[in-house]
């Protein structure tokens, strides 16, 4: 893997090399479970020692099937060891919820489902079982869950709510009730492909998933994109933030009760998606990307400027209005505080860690695409509260407009993609700085030269590892809007 210095660490060396990591200031970004041609396991820990400093990807093989805990000193991977726990069997000791996180109650596979062994196409069977769930004492709290079904379009989740009166005093939030193995898809298939699959992990970051995935395999063959390529590539994840913002907003308006705030909001995001659609045929700007550049050229690039500006003097406009109406100020100010400890801690990313005054941003501190020649202003909040959140992502929305147009003045020459063909047993990292946050594909070749793991690590993913902890102690009149300033999807969780 470029760019990535590799350790290889037994089990007993993973604590210090932990707090090592943080001595310096640095984080975990994720941890996975990968098997071996022997047949045996190994987890690698991804983690960034700081700004500019190259990633660092620690290699362990556990012991009989099990691996310490390190939950205790970066608290972040608590999810990441339980997945490991259910799709591979894997054991962490010491792990303060040992319970499952992907896996539901009831499910009984004869094999972990990432396995080799597993049985391809089996439905997992199902018992009936207890759900397990806080022990919450006290003969006034009331239990509230709420959903897997919901109003509206919304995924499927259950949160269950702990309560007296209007007080939350636990929530718990139950997903993964539609995962979809797209992980286990991957195996098989082949390096051009996988695209195809990465586009729809989830619909609203097609372009992010895509981007990262094909810059995995990029690393995994040591392939050099043309220089239009990557211009492209940064114009088109550019636009893919206007049109994800311009949702977020929407939705916000929609949770503070502003119902023409909220038709405004996806009108001006139905624009900017005709305005995806003209340069790439598609809404969701897909079936652009292949590994080693584009597929063909974008389209419509004359006057899009021209399309742009009246969109973006709108959107400017709109966020004004906004900011300048009292009901909605009032109702984010204050509302799902995230502390900066708590953030980093518990693996924030994207506008949500910016807004509690973490300074990470991936394509300024490792940059990709065209972000090593133009790299973006980041911005930054310290109340960490909701309207911390929407003033982040108000400024970047803006920022994009402004972004695109200096992409737009500099449109370079060159071919559209460079032969890719990874070498079996090859392998590679590949990122992305998407609307909501850090995007990570970690990709194996098999010794057929096919897809032999992918690992897909997801803002989403992340930020509901984060999000109940704004939860608790609060209001059930501010849920909605908290949920709706943190800009989550259950498909980009539900992999």
């Amino acid at each position: 893997m470029n760019g990535v210095t590799r350790r290889v660490l037994d089990p007993a060396g993973l604590g210090p090399a932990c707090d090592a990591l943080h001595e310096q200031h640095g984080r975990m970004q994720m941890a996975y479970a990968l098997e071996r041609d022997d047949g045996g396991l190994e987890v690698r820990y991804l983690a960034a020692p700081g700004s500019g400093q190259a990633f660092e990807l620690w290699c362990c093989r556990p012991a009989d099937g099990r691996l310490p805990t390190l939950t205790d000193r970066a608290p972040l991977l608590g999810w990441y060891e339980r997945e490991m726990q259910d799709l591979f069997g894997l054991e962490f000791g010491g792990h303060p919820e040992p319970h499952r996180l992907v896996l539901h109650e009831g499910a009984d596979p004869s094999v972990p489902p990432l396995r080799r062994a597993a049985p391809p196409g089996e439905a997992l069977p199902f018992v009936r079982a207890p759900w397990t769930e806080p022990d919450i004492d006290g003969e006034d709290v009331q239990r509230l869950p709420f959903g897997p079904v919901r109003a509206d379009v919304a995924e499927s989740a259950q949160f269950v709510f702990y309560y007296l009166g209007e007080g939350i005093l636990h929530y718990y939030p139950r997903l993964f009730f539609k995962h979809r193995g797209l992980e286990k898809r991957f195996e098989g298939t082949r390096p051009e492909l996988g695209v195809v699959l990465a586009e729809r992990v989830s619909g609203v970051g097609s372009l992010g998933h895509a981007l990262a995935y094909c810059q995995a395999v990029e690393d995994a063959c040591g392939c050099r994109v043309p220089e239009y390529a990557q211009w492209a590539r940064t114009l088109l994840q550019e636009l893919e933030r206007i049109y994800n913002h311009l949702h977020y907003f929407a939705i916000l308006a929609d949770a503070t009760t502003l119902k023409v705030g909220n038709a405004q909001g996806r009108l001006l995001e139905e624009d900017a998606k005709k305005i995806n659609a003209r340069v790439t045929g598609s809404r969701f700007l897909r079936n652009m990307l292949i590994p080693g550049g584009l597929r063909r050229a974008l389209s419509g690039l004359d006057g899009l400027e021209d399309a742009l500006d009246p969109l973006r003097r709108a959107v400017e406009r709109y966020l004004a209005k906004l900011n300048a109406t009292p009901s909605y100020r009032d109702r984010l100010i204050g509302t799902g505080v995230l502390t900066r400890r708590t953030a980093f801690d518990q693996g924030a990313t994207g506008p949500v860690e910016r807004a509690s005054g973490l300074d990470r941003d991936l394509r300024r501190d490792h940059p990709y695409a065209a972000y090593e020649s133009l790299p973006p202003e980041v911005t930054l909040a310290e109340t960490g509260d909701a309207d911390a959140r929407a003033a982040i992502r108000r400024r970047e929305l803006l920022a994009s407009f402004t972004f695109v147009s200096r992409l737009l003045r500099a449109v370079p020459g060159g071919s559209l993609r460079a032969e890719c063909r990874p070498e079996a047993g090859s392998g590679g990292l590949g990122w992305t700085e998407g609307p909501r946050g850090a995007l990570y594909y970690a990709v194996h070749i098999g010794p057929d030269g096919q897809l032999g793991r992918v690992k897909i690590k997801s803002p989403s993913f992340s930020n509901w590892r984060v999000f109940p902890f704004t939860v608790h102690g609060t209001d059930m009149m501010d849920y909605a809007i908290n949920e709706a300033s943190f800009g989550l999807t259950i498909a980009g969780c539900d992999r």
